[in-house]
Protein backbone atom coordinates (compact mmCIF):
# COMPACT_ATOMS: atom_id res chain seq x y z
CA UNK A 1 0.00 0.00 0.00
CA UNK A 2 1.20 3.55 -0.66
CA UNK A 3 1.92 5.73 2.36
CA UNK A 4 1.94 9.44 3.05
CA UNK A 5 4.31 10.93 5.60
CA UNK A 6 2.38 13.72 7.27
CA UNK A 7 1.79 15.26 10.65
CA UNK A 8 4.48 13.13 12.27
CA UNK A 9 3.11 9.79 11.08
CA UNK A 10 3.11 7.41 8.12
CA UNK A 11 -0.43 7.02 6.83
CA UNK A 12 -1.21 4.02 4.62
CA UNK A 13 -4.02 4.14 2.09
CA UNK A 14 -5.41 2.26 -0.87
CA UNK A 15 -6.28 3.98 -4.14
CA UNK A 16 -8.24 2.36 -6.96
CA UNK A 17 -7.27 5.12 -9.37
CA UNK A 18 -9.66 6.75 -11.79
CA UNK A 19 -12.11 4.41 -13.53
CA UNK A 20 -11.19 3.37 -17.07
CA UNK A 21 -12.25 6.05 -19.49
CA UNK A 22 -13.18 8.51 -16.71
CA UNK A 23 -10.00 10.35 -15.68
CA UNK A 24 -12.02 13.16 -14.09
CA UNK A 25 -14.34 10.94 -12.05
CA UNK A 26 -15.13 12.12 -8.54
CA UNK A 27 -13.25 10.55 -5.65
CA UNK A 28 -14.74 8.81 -2.64
CA UNK A 29 -12.58 8.72 0.50
CA UNK A 30 -13.45 6.02 3.01
CA UNK A 31 -12.63 6.35 6.72
CA UNK A 32 -12.93 3.14 8.75
CA UNK A 33 -14.05 2.38 12.27
CA UNK A 34 -12.04 1.37 15.33
CA UNK A 35 -10.27 -2.02 15.20
CA UNK A 36 -10.62 -2.14 11.43
CA UNK A 37 -8.88 -0.74 8.35
CA UNK A 38 -9.96 0.28 4.88
CA UNK A 39 -10.67 -3.44 4.41
CA UNK A 40 -14.09 -2.96 5.99
CA UNK A 41 -15.19 -1.12 2.82
CA UNK A 42 -14.02 -3.83 0.42
CA UNK A 43 -17.52 -4.64 -0.85
CA UNK A 44 -18.43 -1.00 -1.35
CA UNK A 45 -15.17 -0.19 -3.13
CA UNK A 46 -15.58 -3.17 -5.44
CA UNK A 47 -19.06 -1.98 -6.41
CA UNK A 48 -18.20 1.71 -6.77
CA UNK A 49 -14.73 1.71 -8.32
CA UNK A 50 -16.08 1.49 -11.87
CA UNK A 51 -17.76 4.88 -11.38
CA UNK A 52 -15.59 6.64 -8.80
CA UNK A 53 -11.98 6.79 -7.76
CA UNK A 54 -11.98 5.05 -4.37
CA UNK A 55 -9.43 5.90 -1.68
CA UNK A 56 -9.44 4.24 1.76
CA UNK A 57 -7.29 5.53 4.60
CA UNK A 58 -5.88 3.40 7.43
CA UNK A 59 -5.86 5.54 10.56
CA UNK A 60 -2.54 5.85 12.35
CA UNK A 61 -1.81 2.73 14.40
CA UNK A 62 -4.40 0.65 12.57
CA UNK A 63 -4.41 -1.47 9.43
CA UNK A 64 -1.18 -0.94 7.50
CA UNK A 65 -0.38 2.37 9.24
CA UNK A 66 2.27 1.99 11.95
CA UNK A 67 1.94 3.51 15.43
CA UNK A 68 2.38 7.26 15.56
CA UNK A 69 5.80 8.28 16.79
CA UNK A 70 4.33 11.29 18.54
CA UNK A 71 1.66 9.20 20.28
CA UNK A 72 -1.21 11.31 18.95
CA UNK A 73 -4.41 9.48 17.98
CA UNK A 74 -7.10 12.05 18.85
CA UNK A 75 -9.84 12.90 16.37
CA UNK A 76 -8.48 16.35 15.53
CA UNK A 77 -5.14 14.80 14.61
CA UNK A 78 -6.85 12.17 12.45
CA UNK A 79 -8.75 14.97 10.76
CA UNK A 80 -5.46 16.67 9.93
CA UNK A 81 -4.19 13.36 8.50
CA UNK A 82 -7.26 12.97 6.30
CA UNK A 83 -7.08 16.55 5.05
CA UNK A 84 -3.40 16.08 4.22
CA UNK A 85 -4.18 12.95 2.20
CA UNK A 86 -6.97 14.65 0.23
CA UNK A 87 -4.70 17.58 -0.54
CA UNK A 88 -1.72 15.34 -1.36
CA UNK A 89 -3.77 13.40 -3.91
CA UNK A 90 -5.28 16.59 -5.34
CA UNK A 91 -8.76 15.08 -5.47
CA UNK A 92 -10.90 17.66 -3.66
CA UNK A 93 -13.79 18.03 -3.42
CA UNK A 94 -14.45 14.41 -2.45
CA UNK A 95 -17.35 12.31 -1.29
CA UNK A 96 -16.55 11.29 2.30
CA UNK A 97 -17.83 7.95 3.63
CA UNK A 98 -16.97 7.42 7.29
CA UNK A 99 -18.00 4.73 9.75
CA UNK A 100 -17.67 5.35 13.50
CA UNK A 101 -14.15 6.89 13.78
CA UNK A 102 -14.40 7.75 10.11
CA UNK A 103 -17.62 9.57 10.90
CA UNK A 104 -16.02 11.46 13.78
CA UNK A 105 -13.44 12.71 11.29
CA UNK A 106 -15.92 13.33 8.47
CA UNK A 107 -18.01 15.64 10.61
CA UNK A 108 -14.94 17.66 11.52
CA UNK A 109 -13.81 18.00 7.90
CA UNK A 110 -17.30 18.99 6.75
CA UNK A 111 -17.64 21.62 9.46
CA UNK A 112 -14.12 23.05 9.25
CA UNK A 113 -13.03 22.53 5.63
CA UNK A 114 -16.28 22.47 3.63
CA UNK A 115 -14.48 23.18 0.36
CA UNK A 116 -12.92 19.70 0.51
CA UNK A 117 -16.21 17.77 0.39
CA UNK A 118 -18.86 17.12 -2.25
CA UNK A 119 -20.96 15.07 0.14
CA UNK A 120 -20.86 13.36 3.51
CA UNK A 121 -22.03 9.86 4.42
CA UNK A 122 -21.94 9.07 8.15
CA UNK A 123 -22.34 5.44 9.17
CA UNK A 124 -22.84 4.18 12.73
CA UNK A 125 -21.24 7.21 14.31
CA UNK A 126 -21.81 9.94 16.88
CA UNK A 127 -21.26 13.65 17.35
CA UNK A 128 -21.02 13.24 21.12
CA UNK A 129 -18.32 12.08 23.54
CA UNK A 130 -18.20 8.43 24.56
CA UNK A 131 -20.84 7.47 27.11
CA UNK A 132 -19.23 7.24 30.59
CA UNK A 133 -19.82 3.51 31.09
CA UNK A 134 -18.64 2.71 27.56
CA UNK A 135 -15.49 4.78 28.13
CA UNK A 136 -14.71 2.81 31.29
CA UNK A 137 -15.33 -0.45 29.45
CA UNK A 138 -13.12 0.64 26.54
CA UNK A 139 -10.26 1.51 28.88
CA UNK A 140 -10.53 -1.76 30.81
CA UNK A 141 -10.55 -3.82 27.62
CA UNK A 142 -7.58 -1.81 26.32
CA UNK A 143 -5.46 -2.71 29.34
CA UNK A 144 -6.23 -6.40 28.93
CA UNK A 145 -5.74 -6.32 25.16
CA UNK A 146 -2.40 -4.55 25.42
CA UNK A 147 -1.14 -7.14 27.91
CA UNK A 148 -2.32 -10.37 26.30
CA UNK A 149 -3.70 -9.61 22.83
CA UNK A 150 -7.10 -9.91 21.23
CA UNK A 151 -8.00 -13.53 22.09
CA UNK A 152 -9.20 -13.00 25.71
CA UNK A 153 -11.30 -9.96 24.81
CA UNK A 154 -12.67 -11.32 21.53
CA UNK A 155 -16.13 -12.31 22.90
CA UNK A 156 -16.67 -8.84 24.36
CA UNK A 157 -15.40 -7.12 21.23
CA UNK A 158 -17.69 -9.12 18.95
CA UNK A 159 -20.75 -8.27 21.06
CA UNK A 160 -19.89 -4.58 20.92
CA UNK A 161 -18.89 -4.33 17.28
CA UNK A 162 -21.28 -6.75 15.55
CA UNK A 163 -25.04 -7.19 15.69
CA UNK A 164 -26.61 -10.46 16.85
CA UNK A 165 -27.87 -11.47 13.40
CA UNK A 166 -24.39 -11.38 11.90
CA UNK A 167 -22.70 -12.99 14.91
CA UNK A 168 -25.09 -15.94 14.91
CA UNK A 169 -24.95 -16.61 11.18
CA UNK A 170 -22.46 -19.45 10.40
CA UNK A 171 -21.76 -17.81 7.04
CA UNK A 172 -20.20 -14.86 8.90
CA UNK A 173 -17.36 -16.93 10.34
CA UNK A 174 -14.83 -16.39 7.49
CA UNK A 175 -15.34 -12.63 7.67
CA UNK A 176 -14.96 -12.57 11.46
CA UNK A 177 -11.90 -14.83 11.27
CA UNK A 178 -10.23 -12.55 8.71
CA UNK A 179 -10.98 -9.49 10.79
CA UNK A 180 -9.55 -11.10 13.94
CA UNK A 181 -6.49 -12.22 11.98
CA UNK A 182 -5.86 -8.63 10.93
CA UNK A 183 -6.34 -7.33 14.49
CA UNK A 184 -3.94 -9.96 15.83
CA UNK A 185 -1.26 -8.73 13.42
CA UNK A 186 -1.72 -5.06 14.29
CA UNK A 187 0.74 -3.45 16.67
CA UNK A 188 -0.90 -3.39 20.11
CA UNK A 189 0.66 -0.07 21.06
CA UNK A 190 -0.86 1.76 18.11
CA UNK A 191 -4.23 0.07 18.41
CA UNK A 192 -4.37 0.82 22.14
CA UNK A 193 -3.73 4.48 21.41
CA UNK A 194 -6.59 4.49 18.92
CA UNK A 195 -8.98 2.84 21.38
CA UNK A 196 -8.16 5.34 24.11
CA UNK A 197 -8.59 8.21 21.66
CA UNK A 198 -12.12 7.03 20.94
CA UNK A 199 -12.86 6.62 24.65
CA UNK A 200 -11.55 10.12 25.39
CA UNK A 201 -12.84 11.90 22.28
CA UNK A 202 -14.27 15.40 22.44
CA UNK A 203 -17.75 16.15 21.06
CA UNK A 204 -18.26 17.78 17.68
CA UNK A 205 -22.02 18.26 17.97
CA UNK A 206 -21.68 22.01 18.51
CA UNK A 207 -20.04 22.32 15.07
CA UNK A 208 -22.21 20.19 12.81
CA UNK A 209 -25.05 22.67 12.40
CA UNK A 210 -22.70 24.56 10.07
CA UNK A 211 -22.28 21.60 7.69
CA UNK A 212 -23.50 22.43 4.19
CA UNK A 213 -22.51 19.27 2.30
CA UNK A 214 -25.37 16.95 1.31
CA UNK A 215 -25.42 14.42 4.13
CA UNK A 216 -26.62 10.84 4.48
CA UNK A 217 -26.73 9.32 7.97
CA UNK A 218 -26.91 5.51 8.21
CA UNK A 219 -27.39 3.45 11.35
CA UNK A 220 -27.60 -0.28 11.88
CA UNK A 221 -30.83 -1.10 13.69
CA UNK A 222 -28.88 -3.19 16.21
CA UNK A 223 -25.94 -0.80 16.66
CA UNK A 224 -24.89 -0.95 20.31
CA UNK A 225 -22.05 1.66 20.62
CA UNK A 226 -23.83 4.31 18.52
CA UNK A 227 -27.56 3.48 18.64
CA UNK A 228 -30.30 5.05 16.56
CA UNK A 229 -30.77 7.98 18.94
CA UNK A 230 -27.20 9.10 18.14
CA UNK A 231 -27.90 8.97 14.40
CA UNK A 232 -31.18 10.83 14.83
CA UNK A 233 -29.39 13.54 16.78
CA UNK A 234 -26.86 14.03 13.97
CA UNK A 235 -29.50 14.01 11.24
CA UNK A 236 -31.58 16.59 13.10
CA UNK A 237 -28.59 18.90 13.56
CA UNK A 238 -27.22 18.89 9.98
CA UNK A 239 -29.44 20.90 7.62
CA UNK A 240 -31.11 18.66 5.04
CA UNK A 241 -29.53 15.42 6.29
CA UNK A 242 -31.32 12.18 5.49
CA UNK A 243 -31.41 9.21 7.87
CA UNK A 244 -31.56 5.55 6.85
CA UNK A 245 -31.80 2.58 9.22
CA UNK A 246 -30.45 -0.80 8.11
CA UNK A 247 -32.15 -3.89 9.51
CA UNK A 248 -30.12 -6.77 10.96
CA UNK A 249 -26.95 -4.68 11.24
CA UNK A 250 -24.93 -3.68 14.25
CA UNK A 251 -22.04 -1.23 14.53
CA UNK A 252 -20.02 -2.61 11.60
CA UNK A 253 -22.73 -2.30 9.00
CA UNK A 254 -20.50 -2.32 5.91
CA UNK A 255 -19.46 -5.92 6.56
CA UNK A 256 -22.71 -7.06 8.19
CA UNK A 257 -25.05 -5.85 5.43
CA UNK A 258 -22.72 -4.96 2.54
CA UNK A 259 -25.35 -5.06 -0.19
CA UNK A 260 -27.75 -2.80 1.70
CA UNK A 261 -25.04 -0.26 2.54
CA UNK A 262 -23.73 -0.26 -1.03
CA UNK A 263 -27.22 0.32 -2.43
CA UNK A 264 -27.81 3.27 -0.09
CA UNK A 265 -24.48 4.81 -1.02
CA UNK A 266 -25.02 4.32 -4.76
CA UNK A 267 -28.41 6.01 -4.61
CA UNK A 268 -27.15 8.89 -2.48
CA UNK A 269 -24.03 9.53 -4.57
CA UNK A 270 -26.06 9.50 -7.81
CA UNK A 271 -28.27 12.26 -6.39
CA UNK A 272 -25.60 14.69 -5.17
Amino acid sequence: MPTLRTNGADIAYSDSGAPAGSPDAATIVFGHGLLFSGWMFSAQIEALRSTYRCVAIDWRGQGASPPAGDGRYDMDTLTEDAVALIEHLGVAPVHWVGLSMGGFVGQRIAARRPELLRSLALLDTSADPEEPFAAIQDKALTVLYRLVGIAPVKPSVLKIMLGPTFRKNPASKPVIDEWMRQVAHTDRHGMSGAILAVANRKPVYHEIGAITAPTLVICGADDKPTPLAKAQRIAAAIPGARLEVVADAGHSSTIEQPEAITALLQKFLAEV
